[in-house]
């Protein structure tokens, strides 16, 4: 029961395919809202190569607007058949995107509303520092996660968002990285240190099997999408076992793993503030109310080098 986001700076690092991928092998009922603001849906012009019809987040607005949000998210979501997983496809065109502004908070709540039941949602919100951005669908999240190729340009082009997700985290709305091709040539530990996020999973550089989610390719996908796309059961064993699929099933365990301990902190923060918040009520009946807990988190920034791969330390520039 979990809300995920996924986010990106720059350099196409593969959100809607590292989404689609890991809802692909999900093994619980999720559903994945393509939520990028920059329009053209990527899922319909690469993974179904334009040939589904577009029901999505622009016919969202107008369930929002006679209040039938809730029952059309689901009804409108189209199924990954052989999976648990179904899509609400994004906007076709940046015109329609501009439409979804006031759309991102209330689906926001219905998302959390749904994660809260017997129900994962993963969002896939493109680029950070859009027009238009989803920022709702990041706040709301459990756990945000930036994805980040593991070259000096995709790290330094990271460096000053991964502060901001830091400075935006609390006790239960985390943030972590996602690389993908790790040791391309910095290692997940060199990459989390100079960004100051913790590393959840790598996500192996492979584009020929990446692109069965990214473009719809007919290559022998993993069992769960072995109807949908085709490929003979010898050939979806191969790509079932290839370092592709077992780092997108490494990947997925560890971000169920991390948040199912967030929730279980959150819930330790949460529930002595409630219990002392009704004393308090109790006791200043009648006065003001007490101040809100704030929550401070500490830790260090991010950090400068200036050595070469594999000496522990990234050469950002000032």
């Amino acid at each position: 029961m979990a809300m995920i986001t996924l986010v990106s700076v720059s350099g196409a690092p593969g959100v809607t395919s590292t989404a689609l991928a890991l809802a692909s092998s999900w093994p619980r009922p999720v559903l994945v809202v393509e939520a990028d603001p920059s329009g053209a849906s990527a899922m319909l012009a690469g993974f179904w190569r334009g040939s589904r019809g577009h029901t999505g987040v622009v016919d969202l607005v107008k369930a929002h607007r006679a209040g039938l949000l809730a029952e059309a998210l689901l009804r409108m979501a189209i199924p990954l058949e052989g999976t648990q997983a179904s899509v609400i496809v994004g906007a076709r065109s940046h015109e329609q995107a501009a439409g979804l502004v006031r759309l991102w908070e209330p689906l926001a709540g219905v998302l959390r509303d749904l994660s809260a039941r017997d129900q994962d949602v993963i969002v896939d919100a493109g680029r950070l520092g859009m027009e238009r951005a989803p920022v709702p669908l990041r706040e709301h999240a459990d756990l945000t996660l930036l994805l980040v190729r593991t070259d000096l340009p995709a790290i330094a082009a990271a460096r000053s968002w991964a502060a901001t997700l830091r400075e935006e985290s609390r006790p239960g709305r985390e943030s972590r990285l996602l690389l993908v091709g790790p040791g391309r040539p910095y290692t997940a530990a060199e990459v989390g240190r100079a960004l100051g996020l913790g590393v959840v999973g790598s996500i192996s550089w492979d584009p020929v099997r990446a692109s069965v989610f990214s473009h719809g390719e007919p290559l022998p996908p993993p069992r769960g999408l072995r109807r949908l796309l085709g490929g003979s059961d010898a050939a979806a064993a191969v790509f079932a076992g290839s370092n592709y699929q077992r780092s997108i099933t490494a990947a997925r365990e560890a971000i169920r793993e991390l948040v199912a301990r967030f929730q279980e902190e959150r819930g330790q923060w949460i529930a002595p503030l409630v219990a002392a918040r009704g004393r308090d009520h109790e006791r200043t009946r009648g006065t003001a109310r007490p101040a809100r807990p704030t929550y401070v988190r500490l830790g260090p920034g991010p950090r400068r080098s200036s050595s070469w791969p594999g000496s522990g330390r990234i050469p950002l520039p000032g």
